[in-house]
């Protein structure tokens, strides 16, 4: 490499990421090259990094070229910075211990874990005092503040604290038993469940779906029927974001078997149920259970001050934006539009990481329904938020907007959103 062009690493959250992690193991070269734009790598500087030509960086983006030489291989992962494991090769002389994808619920964007230097004292287990119970009562106080600040500010802000917190609860299960362990558990289910949704939030679908799996299993040696009902409805949510309405489906009706549950626990399953139906492009069976998910979160009672799980979102104005976003995929935009306008209109204020994901939603509406201009200038609003906010949900909806106005790029308020959505893409890769 050139000594004028010094090494970076990339950005963690790019490592991380899910399709990245895919298309080294795959070696699929062209689009490794189209990703590295999240860490502000364009063809230029790739060719620079890895020795090669531009036109044949061109090539390669564009699918008329494959890299198979096993020498261009390594000059790519040394130029930018990939590390060997994850195309398959020898450790790189420049990797140090942290170098790669991190494990499941590693930082991304958080604060890195404590690092110690070699030579400096470590304090051992049994120089932490720490009690259980006190750890329990201190994260319980907290999460109702954590749960608002992800909702406003977005996810980024509240993730190294909730980390940390998993992380020690995590420890202190190594000692803890009896009453102690029991508290740990049901904390630490509602821990890793939020954790989970925060690591969603960000696109992390890995440690999203490790964090899950950990809550689940808390709560199951807790015998904590409720969590594990809520559990159940995040992983069909996750399911929902990478399209797998039968995977929807399964674990929205598993996640409403559980005797007993509250109104708003119930209702959650049911609208999910019914968003596995409308990616199957059932509408009937769809709208049927948006309608039983409605009757339920009209029952619902204000959460209590003191819980560690938050359902106090599930009301029927929630259930409404849900279901105006299928109304969309089942091709009647105008109905969607119509319900999103009134309904975003009403939601309250501490919403506003949500609100970016239903502008965006509702400017995809637009879109489909032939008025790219109002959409342009609907996922703009979307846009001023997720600048703020880095949500990966709201992103991904822009995408779709941004492909369906495509083809209108002549029309200002379209070339403008596509313009300041690259900007901000390439600001949250970073």
């Amino acid at each position: 490499m050139p000594k004028s062009e010094p090494p970076q690493q990339l950005p963690s959250r790019l490592l991380n990421d899910a399709e990245m992690i895919k298309v080294c193991r795959e070696r699929d070269f062209s689009r490794i090259f189209r990703l590295m734009r999240r860490a502000g790598m364009y063809p230029a500087l790739i060719a620079r990094r890895c020795e090669l030509t531009p036109s044949r960086v061109g090539e390669v983006i564009q699918g008329q070229r494959v890299i198979k030489d096993m020498g261009v291989i390594e000059r790519v992962a040394d130029g930018l910075r990939i590390p060997g494991r994850m195309l398959g090769l020898a450790r790189r002389e420049w990797e140090d211990s942290s170098s790669g994808p991190a494990p499941p619920g590693a930082s991304t964007g958080a604060p890195e874990a404590f690092a110690v230097d070699d030579g400096l004292w470590v304090a051992s287990e049994g120089d932490d005092l720490t009690d259980p119970e006190f750890v329990c009562a201190l994260i319980q106080s907290q999460l109702p503040l954590h749960y608002k600040s992800a909702n406003y500010f977005g996810a980024r802000q509240p993730l190294g604290t909730v980390l940390h917190h998993a992380q020690t609860i995590t420890r202190l299960f190594e000692t803890a038993n009896g009453s102690s362990r029991q508290e740990l558990l049901t904390m630490g289910s509602r821990t890793a469940e939020f954790l989970g949704w925060l690591y969603q939030d960000l696109g992390n679908v890995r440690a999203a779906a490790y964090w899950s799996d950990r809550s689940m299993d808390w709560s199951q040696e807790a015998a904590d029927d409720h969590m594990q009902s809520y559990v159940l409805f995040r992983k069909s949510n996750q399911a929902a974001s990478q399209l797998r309405p039968e995977r929807v489906i399964g674990l929205a009706r598993a996640a409403q078997r559980v005797p007993g549950l509250t109104p708003q626990i119930t209702s959650l399953a049911a609208q999910q149920e019914a968003v596995g139906y409308a990616l199957q492009g059932n509408p009937k069976a769809a709208l049927a259970k948006f309608d039983e998910a409605h009757e339920m979160a009209a029952q619902s009672k204000p959460n209590d001050p003191t819980s560690t799980l938050d359902t106090s979102y599930c009301t029927p104005a929630y259930i409404e934006i849900q279901r105006a976003n299928c109304w969309t995929d089942l091709g009647e935009p105008l109905r969607a539009i119509q319900l999103f306008e009134a309904e975003i209109a009403a939601l309250p204020e501490v919403y506003r990481n949500d609100r970016g994901v239903y502008f965006a939603r509702l400017a995809r509406a637009y879109a489909k329904a032939g008025e790219p201009e109002r959409g342009s200038e609907t996922a703009t609003k979307a846009l001023a938020i997720v600048s703020q906010t880095g949500s990966a949900r709201t992103l991904a909806e822009l995408a779709s907007v941004a492909q369906a106005v495509e083809s209108q790029r002549n029309l200002p308020s379209v070339a403008t959103f596509a313009e300041r959505l690259q900007i901000v893409r390439d600001q949250l890769a970073v």
